[in-house]
């Protein structure tokens, strides 16, 4: 008995520290992906400069910063605010997924175009390429 009660002791103070380095492990574990996300949203990885528009704040030559997840719409809290009464709340969104960029219509009633083209599913997008969302045209410019 005498001999028992020091290796419960023991075994409790190393399993105790155990728990708390594998906590901070963890800890350090989660931070270190967060991180990376967050790295990964700041980084400018391209530029919506507009062409063409003529509504508030939208004249030719403003530019966009390209985020991982860029949202084209009416409403204030989208990456590229647009007021035009032809543009949805949510109308487009250009998404970065597998390394490509894609450009994907919300389900908007005047649609979106691309190099004049109406799409109706996700395409790619390149360098280059034009963004007609309402009376707005916008050039995508690739880092």
């Amino acid at each position: 008995m005498e001999i028992l009660l020091p290796l419960l002791r023991i075994s409790a103070s190393i399993l105790l520290v155990l728990f708390l380095l594998t906590m901070l492990w963890l800890l350090w574990r989660d931070f270190r992906i967060v991180s990376k996300e967050v790295d990964a949203r700041t980084l400018k990885r391209g530029r919506l400069v507009v062409m063409r528009g003529n509504v508030d704040g939208l004249t030719p030559g403003t530019v966009f910063p390209l985020l991982p997840l860029t949202s084209l719409g009416r409403a204030s809290n989208n990456t590229v605010p647009c007021d035009d009464a032809f543009i949805s709340n949510v109308h487009a969104l250009i998404t970065l997924r597998g390394g490509q960029w894609w450009l994907e219509d919300q389900g908007s009633s005047n649609g979106t175009q691309l190099n004049g083209q109406r799409i109706d599913q996700p395409v790619v997008v390149t360098t280059g390429d034009t963004i007609g969302i309402g009376k707005i045209e916008l050039r995508l410019e690739l880092e």
